[in-house]
């Protein structure tokens, strides 16, 4: 390809024609090794999926986003508000493991395990090639008028989508609001529960419109990720790319015509006809690639029928192709794979001192020192308390200094509940005398049966009422 028509190629999406109107990519039916392992991947993930909010670590969900009520169970941990450094180190972890195999392997997360790629090629495509047909079936389908034959499927195709989103959306909810609350909605029905069933609607809108309307342009158009690539791939990087330097250039395979002067490619366009966003890989890695394999199964199926090697099309870096070497560990693999080790580290040391139990405790706002008798200083407190484990917890309280003590008016709160918050006002009253010799410093202790779980530090403000001696 000479440099003009490389301009031109880079210069448009292969789903957006001359004149801005889409073009709706007709997949063929992909088929091979690498798809086969594709869907037993997509077929774990699935299962994964939906059998997710019913799994249970020691009785709690494997997997919680509770947005409403700010609680989050990852693994059967439960994570509160006040671990919002935790989940930040979970997503830094998460997002740098993703840029390192993008740096060695490119876009192999979207091709092989993204639940927009797992879904829409293992679920909603299958069930278009089962009702409608391969991908020429399908377009003459589009083109033909509306005959019984034409509305029954379109009909049906559309009916099944609608019910596969429908099953999504809920299975979502259910990790954003637990498996039990989640039934409870469905038995209650939508009259008792208007904003729920209200937001099972939007759900399924957004996934029936994703999946049988928008389809690969939540990967090309929408999704930041693919543009991201082209700042982490280097000449290094795995990715599904085509040996030009074997294929080049590309003919036609006549019989009785002399092929010394061809390279392997026989332009059979298979490799463009099963890309599910419509995309040439012969032109060289693009943006719309996802890794997703269907064109090497492709090549690899007519090379073997012309007795040709295999792996005209593969898994390779753009320097193996010219130097026909692979190199996985460089400088900048070995930079992330450092990154990554150092946040998993510090991740696992703030699990590891991470306390069962949160309490803050404030100055109630508005409130200011009472004295009493003469001789005892007072001040109101506000402790707010969150038990972040599963288990009940007996607590009690001390202060020091040891001469202080602590008063609760409505009683102290004795036992917390697992995953419970709970609040209680507590005054600290000390003599004058005791009150000189602290520095306006106090500590509250919490104890779980006789172990200390936190301590508090606070402070014991000086009235103006005297002088310091």
């Amino acid at each position: 390809m000479d440099n003009l028509d490389q301009e031109q190629f880079r210069g448009q999406l292969s789903t957006v024609g001359e004149g801005g109107k889409r073009n709706w990519i007709y997949p063929k039916k992909p088929k091979g090794i690498f798809h086969n392992y594709r869907r037993v991947l997509a077929w774990l993930l699935l299962i994964l999926f939906f059998a997710g909010p019913f799994i249970k670590i020691g009785g709690h969900p494997l997997l919680l986003f509770n947005i409403f009520d700010r609680q989050f169970v990852i693994l059967g941990s439960v994570f509160w508000p006040q671990d919002t450094h935790l989940l930040i180190f979970l997503l830094l972890i998460f997002v740098v493991f993703i840029l390192l195999f993008t740096v060695v392997f490119g876009r192999v997360w979207c091709g092989w395990a993204c639940p927009q790629t797992v879904f829409m090629e293992m679920v909603f495509r299958k069930i278009e090639y089962w009702i409608e047909g391969d991908a020429n079936q399908q377009r003459k389908l589009a083109k033909a008028p509306w005959t019984w034959n034409k509305i029954w499927k379109k009909t049906a195709k559309q009916g099944v989508f609608l019910l596969i989103s429908f099953w999504v959306s809920h299975t979502f909810m259910a990790y954003l609001i637990g498996i039990g609350e989640m039934t409870e909605v469905i038995q209650a029905g939508p009259q008792a529960n208007w904003s729920a069933f209200t937001g099972l609607l939007v759900f399924t809108g957004i996934f029936y419109f994703v999946f049988s309307y928008f389809r690969e342009q939540a990967c090309t158009v929408v999704c930041p990720y693919g543009r991201l690539q082209g700042v982490f791939l280097d000449k290094k990087s795995i990715v599904v790319i085509y040996d030009w330097l074997r294929g080049e250039p590309r003919g036609k395979l006549k019989k009785n015509e002399p092929q010394a002067d061809k390279g392997d490619c026989i332009d059979c366009n298979l490799c463009v006809q099963v890309c599910p966003t419509g995309i040439d890989i012969r032109n060289g890695t693009q943006m719309e690639c996802v890794n997703c394999t269907a064109c090497i199964d492709a090549c690899d199926e007519v090379m073997t029928k012309i007795n040709k090697p295999k792996g005209l099309i593969r898994f390779d870096s753009e320097e193996g192709v010219e130097k026909k070497k692979k190199k996985l560990i460089t400088p900048r693999v070995m930079a992330y794979s450092v990154v990554l080790a150092i946040l998993v580290g510090a991740m696992g040391f703030l699990l590891v001192g991470r306390a069962p139990i949160e309490v803050t405790m404030t100055r109630t706002p508005g409130s200011i020192y009472q004295i009493k008798n003469d001789s005892i200083i007072s001040n109101m407190y506000q402790m707010e308390m969150i038990n972040k484990s599963f288990d009940p917890m007996n607590l009690t309280y001390k202060v020091k200094p040891k001469s202080a003590y602590l008063f609760f008016p409505s009683g102290p709160i004795e036992v917390l509940e697992g995953q419970e918050k709970d609040e209680v006002y507590v005054f600290v009253e000390m003599t004058r005398r005791e009150f000189a010799k602290i520095d306006e410093k106090i500590q509250v202790e919490i104890y779980r049966e006789d172990e200390l779980i936190q301590t508090i530090d606070s402070r014991f403000p000086e009235p103006n009422t005297f002088s310091r001696k």
